[in-house]
């Protein structure tokens, strides 16, 4: 099947810029789909309309808070709508990026993507499912949300990936044949290292100095402490490196 509309949930947003960047470079058409052109995956305005000749939905829409609750309730909404309008619309399947260990979550926002998962999949659509690892892009909002010249950040391993990276991931996924069977593909950067250490290369950048500290106030810093976002072995791993992403930033 040569699919050609793909309707982008979250479009605008800092992993759905890339993921419309990719399917325009490949030569797909587009529909974006956020409140800034109009569609709302919560309200389900302009949904019907936007979702009309479409082929495949790419479900990148998420919440802009870590709250467990708000994100939940607003996964769930979108869940439904997205599976409601696209059925009706005639859409083959929907592909969705999620979180490497939210299968292993108990709290927080990664638990949150656990439930998204779970309502996707339970939908009347076929549903494809991308794990990814933190994004480079993330360390930056972590400095954000830090006051002053010192950030404490939780030196938990990860293994961050490039939003790009994990754009032309999930549209290869996408447009890929069926596989039934397979475990849930994973997507990760090409080194192992913890968000501290990746803070402080960026923080050096800011004049920020970055501490790194055991993460224990986190929600389940412990199975992280673990290696519950690490990839596992079935994982492709992918550059840039952190650094090697860090000096094509402006």
């Amino acid at each position: 099947m040569n699919i050609t509309t793909f309707a982008v949930a979250g479009a605008t947003g800092r992993l759905g810029r890339h993921v419309v960047d990719v399917l325009t470079e490949r030569g797909h058409q587009v529909v974006p789909m956020s409140r800034a052109t109009g569609v709302d995956v919560i309200t389900g305005e302009g949904l019907a309309e936007a979702l009309t000749g479409a082929e495949v939905i790419i479900d990148v829409a998420s919440w802009h808070s870590s709250d467990q609750d708000a994100a939940t309730e607003f996964f769930r909404t979108s869940a439904r709508n997205l599976h409601e309008a696209g059925q009706k619309a005639g859409v083959a399947q929907i592909t969705m990026a999620s979180i490497i260990g939210a299968d292993k979550a108990t709290a927080g926002f990664l638990a949150a993507k656990k439930v998204h998962e779970e309502l996707l999949l339970s939908g009347p659509l076929p549903v494809r499912i991308l794990r990814a690892a933190q994004f480079h892009e993330f360390v930056g909002q972590l400095l954000d949300w830090q006051q002053g010249d010192v950030a404490y950040l939780p030196a938990l391993p990860t293994q961050l990936v490039a939003c790009r990276t994990v754009a032309e991931e999930l549209v290869d996924l996408a447009t890929a044949p069926a596989a039934p069977g397979t475990p849930i593909p994973e997507i990760a950067g090409p080194r192992k290292e913890t968000m501290a250490e990746a803070a402080q290369l960026l923080g050096a950048r800011r004049g920020i100095k970055v501490v790194g500290v055991d993460g224990s106030g986190m929600p389940d810093a412990e199975i992280a402490a673990n290696g519950a976002l690490l990839p596992g072995p079935h994982a492709k791993l992918a550059g840039p490196t952190f650094q090697e992403w860090l000096d094509t930033q402006p």
